[in-house]
């Protein structure tokens, strides 16, 4: 019976439904177009394909795989056809497919094996994440294979220089090309933010930070011999030196990934065994620039809104590298965005391009700094204004002076927390009374990740581990810890979400900074006036189901008793 038509049968899909999918078909099987338009789900197919061709349904999670056994069948073989050695049973070996149609594939494999296989079916995505960790990613490009996926490519955005002499030739090689964009799709794929390579004794070794926390990627060992074409390949995508291997090097990668535009900035720097690279990966389809979208709770967003609303003075967003300042502060130049207000930027780099406001790319090598840039763009007319970030005097000094001359500026700081940004500032050589007239705010935030909604699991709060801190008597019966399943890779976690520490300035804390009062004594004034700590943002997730206690106590330090 025809594919399309046995689904119908089975009820899965409608006549119309078909007739729809045949026209979207493309050439691809009619089912897997059914389940890309959402018509149908994979699972609902595959378990009318067993019924139908008298093979078994597998979940790949519930399967030990034989190692040993994978080890007789040529790695070309088993990425090019999607198939999966699993174990010997009853003198056969069980083979995990996605298609009971691909006799070729099962064919070839029994023949150059020399074993009897017996297919089952499982599901796509699971079969191919299963074969990348058990062979590494780029295992079939290692084995100089091509893989026929058109929909897996990636296009460079801007023009790179083909001619590089000897010493690019070879990471000008297909293969070298195929590895380095199946580790950028992958990584894609995963949703990561940074991808470390990173060369030692042994050999070289790739991670990946999802959602904050590293994990390392399984490659094949053969990769180690492709490790000086890697990083020249990619300072070639990068527009860098490929002939320095003394001194760090900063770039920047323009791609797009099926489909989706991806900014890759890329640093270089030599160590002991080789130079080690991290590319962090800015997907621009993945972001909305909102305050509620970062989870900045209605009470804080009310607050937070009235200081990015004054006609002037400075707002400061403090954490560590990595901890959503920069989407916060995009977030609230997108709220107070209109055709009367003009809004410049000093970036460096410019991480996402909006429309409606100017931005521009600082360059310190030709003398664009930040406090250059800010000096400039005054004599620009501009209303609000964002630095990038304070790093030194000369740009604290010039935020200072640009909201004297009333223009509401917005910035970052390297702070662990909200009160510590004023005596930062005074430490930067900014006199004190400066910074209690121009500071209204500070906001301290930190990103926490989120408990898979799939698999978090519901646990009472007399029976959970919580420390001292924690509120049980405001605190709900229950609270959620992670599981782990098949929708967040055993993590027990998917996607972040951010908590938040607002500090607003009023005449007593004014009074506190201007005579040059320790951040202990500015701290314990704003929690007298209502100030919610990190750690006490963070208590409200978990009690709210967002986010588990240990993601808490990781992430925040114990509130100090003041």
């Amino acid at each position: 019976m025809e594919l399309g038509q046995l689904l119908v049968d089975e009820g899965l899909v409608s006549q119309e439904q078909l007739k729809l999918a045949r026209g979207e078909q493309n050439g691809s099987r009619i089912d897997q177009t059914l389940i890309k338009m959402g018509l149908v789900t994979e699972d609902a197919v595959l378990k009318t394909l067993s019924a139908e061709f008298g093979m078994a349904y597998v979940d790949l999670k519930d399967v030990t795989v034989d190692t040993e056994l994978l080890s007789k069948f040529p790695t070309s073989a088993i990425y090019r056809h999607s198939l999966l050695p699993l174990y010997r049973e009853n003198g056969h070996v069980v083979v995990a497919t996605d298609d009971p149609l691909n006799l070729e594939g099962l064919d070839e494999l029994g023949t150059v094996s020399g074993l009897r296989l017996e297919p089952v079916l499982t599901r796509s995505q699971e079969l191919g994440t299963r074969i990348r960790e058990l062979l590494g990613v780029g295992g079939d490009t290692i084995n100089e294979l091509v893989r026929q996926r058109s929909e897996d490519g990636i296009e460079l955005l801007e023009e790179i220089e083909e001619d590089h002499g000897e010493l690019g030739e070879g990471a000008q090689a297909p293969s070298v090309i195929r590895l380095v964009n199946e580790l950028l799709i992958e990584a894609v794929k995963l949703g990561t933010s940074d991808v470390h390579i990173e060369p030692q004794e042994s050999g070289l070794r790739v991670r990946y930070r999802i959602d904050g926390m590293l994990r390392i990627q399984s490659t094949p060992p053969e990769i180690n011999h492709f490790f000086s074409a890697i990083v020249t390949r990619l300072k070639i995508m990068s527009h860098l030196n490929i002939a320095e291997k003394r001194l760090p090097q900063d770039g920047r990668i323009k791609l797009r990934v099926m489909g989706r535009e991806v900014d890759v900035r890329v640093s270089i720097i030599p160590m002991a065994h080789g130079e080690g690279v991290v590319m962090r990966l800015l997907d621009k389809a993945k972001m909305t620039f909102d305050l509620k979208n970062v989870g900045m709770p209605p009470t804080i967003i009310k607050r937070f809104r009235s200081l990015i609303e004054l006609p002037h003075g400075i707002i400061l967003v403090t954490g560590p590298t990595g901890s959503g300042k920069s989407t916060t502060l995009y977030s609230a130049l997108n709220e107070i965005k209109n055709p009367e207000t003009k809004i410049i930027t000093v970036e460096d780099p410019v991480e996402y391009q909006m429309d409606g406001i100017s931005q521009i790319q600082v360059h310190s090598r030709i003398g664009l700094t930040f406090a250059a840039g800010l000096r400039s763009i005054l004599r620009h007319d501009p209303d609000v204004v964002l630095i990038g970030e304070i790093r030194d005097g000369e740009t604290a000094q010039a935020a200072i002076q640009a909201a004297l001359t009333g223009h509401v500026v917005f910035s970052t700081l390297h702070t662990n927390d909200a009160p510590s940004a004023f005596t930062r500032l005074v430490d930067m050589g900014v006199e004190p009374y400066l910074v209690a007239s121009t500071v209204e705010g500070v906001l301290a935030q930190r990103l926490v990740r989120r408990l898979c909604k799939d698999c978090k699991r519901q646990v009472a709060v007399s029976a959970a581990d919580v420390p001292e801190d924690f509120p049980k008597e405001l605190a709900p019966e229950f609270i959620y810890e992670p599981v782990g399943c098949r929708e967040c890779t055993e993590t027990g976690y998917s996607g972040r979400v951010g908590v938040f520490e607002l500090m607003s300035t009023d005449s007593k804390l004014q009074e506190l900074c201007a005579n040059n009062e320790s951040s202990t004594t500015i701290r314990r004034h704003a929690l007298q006036h209502g100030m919610t700590t990190l750690r006490q943002s963070g208590w409200e997730q978990v009690m709210e189901g967002v986010t588990s206690v240990e993601e808490v106590v990781r992430i925040t330090r114990g509130d100090l008793v003041i």
